[in-house]
């Protein structure tokens, strides 16, 4: 039957196409891809719909011939085939992720038009689609510059697959370029730089491949703008060996190959030679899944175990030895961190070396190390839940988990625990584990996914100060959904960090702030103290000092007062008025004193007795000179024995006080 008549019979208007792409129930899509195809083998026809992310549409136009393929002759002689694609352009990629819409229309708007319109492109740069909108005047030059601004590739080693091909010269305006709305761009940096002139001479080149596959030569011609992974492609119409199973001898050494246009390999000119040869089969015991269509609307999955050997060839699931297939958790775990290291193992061992690196300890660890930690160390945190009796399990796990683009986001930006849902004993232990550590709402979020719908990875975020389950992905997703679930959370993720680490920076800063005002307070009351302590000090030495002065001067009193009474018990009564030989004292005080004292003394008295009478009235000799007036001398410094009579002070004399 021919490609045509099958087209004709199994013929679909886009409508329904539309819906059975959107359809989440894969079995359907699955058995009318298998309907349309006449694929027997399940294996073959779920990779193909993997291939073009459950696109019932692609899928077919992938496996089918298409009409505008150039003419395939075989024969045991050399046979020569000659592909050359019409559009020099260079080719885009085949698959888009599913929420995109890809257009081979060309802009029709009119020449004004095209200077006010707005395309829209989707830049892939190192693992990253970038969304570029440029004036639909802005050269080639100017998207270049915006390129450079946005991915850090320098114009001048710029390498651009889907731009146009020969048309898109720097001063081409993308307008004329017929570029497809959302038009999907590769770029990457070249090893060494190129002139212009030299990539469009390789990208016009016809290069002459000559593939050698057993007994059988194939000479095939390719533009430059072919990639690898068309000519991959081409090969299997013409071998029959899938592309997964083909091995390569002859391919020059480039990172990211099958992406990579011919013009950039480095082929040899004028012909370049090539070996393909099919992988070696493997023969061991396979679990297969048989999927059985009917007319019902229904469709039964069967599982089945198959002890003979048989080709793996068309077999998309990981073939796993009958001896691996024990479950990824023992049942009835008691220690969660025991469970968690013992499920990482076993999944590697079962799924071999390029699978993730799950965390192993308890979920709460695991929220510690990715979400509690400050925002500039902080990380997603991924909750993969497994379950063996899910379809689903084997090909998420080996194809979607171990996708390298995958395995290097969930390497630098998160930190993954994984668990085993099967047992009931262990399912309720995680539910638990999710309800103490997130709330009630994560664990029902968790209970209410189906198993049909398992695998599935909760993609867990600190939010605005709250540890909560940002998204989940179900197992029933492509690669390109994953990757495209897991780029939103990183963008959300990095807008977040960004904000709680600005929260952060303020709240230390204002600790900060506090922590030096709080210092300068404990420092100005040190201060105060230590001012206190001195003022005490001072205080108590002045008081002591006053004391000592106090006590000092009470002594000094007290000796006066000895010194003083001793002078007045020896001072004579004074005789009574009228008594023969009285001599009549007058001493006139010192100032500021401006009295004076008066006392009789018998003639005969001494000066002694005179001094002792004024030392009883408080002028000691020690501090008081007594001077006689005339002639003027000082009676203190003659002989204390000498009488009052003697020194003329009889019968009445006055006599000054003078201070020392």
């Amino acid at each position: 039957m021919s490609y045509q008549e099958l087209k004709n019979k199994f013929s679909l208007n886009i409508f329904e196409l539309n819906n059975i792409r959107m359809a989440e129930n894969r079995e359907e899509i699955l058995a009318n891809f298998q309907g349309i195809t006449n694929i027997e083998d399940v294996a073959e026809a779920i990779y193909h719909l993997e291939e073009t992310n459950w696109d019932l549409l692609s899928a077919i136009n992938r496996v089918m011939p298409q009409d505008n393929r150039g003419s395939v002759s075989q024969s045991n002689d050399t046979h020569d085939v000659e592909m050359i694609d019409d559009d020099i352009s260079v080719i885009t990629p085949k698959t888009h992720p599913p929420d995109r819409e890809d257009s081979n229309q060309a802009s029709t708007s009119s020449p004004r038009n095209n200077s006010i319109d707005l395309i829209e492109l989707q830049v892939h740069c190192n693992n990253k689609i970038h969304e570029i909108k440029m004036s639909g005047s802005a050269t080639v030059n100017d998207l270049k510059k915006r390129l450079e601004m946005v991915c850090g590739v320098p114009v001048c080693r710029q390498q651009i697959s889907g731009l146009g091909g020969s048309r898109a010269t720097s001063s081409a305006a993308l307008s004329s370029l017929g570029l497809a709305r959302n038009a999907v761009l590769r770029l990457k940096a070249a090893d060494r730089l190129m002139a212009d002139d030299e990539v469009a001479e390789r990208l016009t080149t016809t290069y002459v491949l000559r593939v050698k596959h057993d007994e059988r030569e194939y000479t095939l011609k390719y533009p430059g703008t072919k990639t690898v992974q068309e000519v991959k492609n081409d090969l299997y119409s013409l071998t029959d060996i899938p592309v997964r199973l083909q091995v390569w001898t002859g391919w020059p050494t480039v990172s990211g190959l099958d992406d990579t246009v011919l013009a950039m390999v480095g082929l040899d000119l004028p012909q370049h030679d090539l070996t393909v040869k099919r992988a070696p089969s493997k023969q061991r015991e396979y679990k297969r899944i048989i999927v059985e269509s009917s007319d019902s609307e229904n469709s039964s999955v069967e599982e089945i175990e198959d002890a003979d050997s048989f080709p793996t060839e068309e077999d998309m699931f990981v073939d796993v030895p009958s001896e691996r297939l024990q479950p990824l958790m023992s049942d009835h775990v008691e220690d969660e961190a025991l469970g968690c290291i013992e499920f990482a193992q076993r999944f590697r061992a079962r799924y071999g070396p390029n699978t993730p690196n799950f965390f192993e300890g308890t979920l709460q660890d695991a929220i510690k190390e990715s979400c509690l930690k400050p925002a500039k160390e902080r990380k997603l945190l991924g909750v993969y839940l497994h379950h063996e009796q899910s379809v689903l399990s084997n090909v998420f796990c080996a194809q979607l988990l171990g996708c390298e683009t995958v395995l290097q986001t969930l390497a630098a930006n998160f930190i993954l625990y994984g668990w085993d849902l099967t047992d009931s004993h262990n399912n309720n232990m995680l539910l638990s584990s999710i309800a103490s550590a997130l709330g009630p709402v994560a664990s029902m979020t968790i209970r209410s996914i189906p198993v049909e719908r398992l695998p599935a990875l909760i993609i867990i975020m600190r939010v605005r100060s709250n540890t909560e389950i940002y998204s989940v992905i179900n197992g029933n997703v492509g690669v390109s959904e994953l990757v495209g679930g897991l780029v939103e959370a990183l963008e959300r993720f990095a807008s977040q960090k960004e904000e709680d680490s600005r929260v952060e920076r303020e709240r230390d800063a204002r600790q900060r702030v506090k922590r030096e005002q709080d210092e300068a307070y404990q420092m100005s009351l040190e201060a105060d103290r230590a001012k206190e302590e001195v003022k005490k000090q001072q205080e108590f030495e002045r008081n002591q000092e006053l004391e000592r002065a106090e006590s000092e001067r009470l002594m000094e009193e007290a000796k006066k007062e000895a010194l003083r009474a001793g002078a007045a018990a020896r001072v004579p009564d004074e005789p009574a008025e009228g008594a023969d030989d009285v001599a009549r004292v007058r001493v006139r005080l010192p100032p500021p004193h401006d009295g004076s004292l008066e006392r009789r003394f018998h003639a005969q008295d001494t000066l002694a007795v005179l001094l002792d009478y004024l030392a009883s009235k408080g002028y000691p000799k020690e501090n008081y000179k007594v001077i006689a007036s005339w002639p003027r001398r000082d009676l203190t410094m003659e002989s204390h024995s000498s009488t009052l009579k003697a020194l003329k002070l009889y019968p009445q004399e006055t006599v000054l006080l003078e201070e020392r």
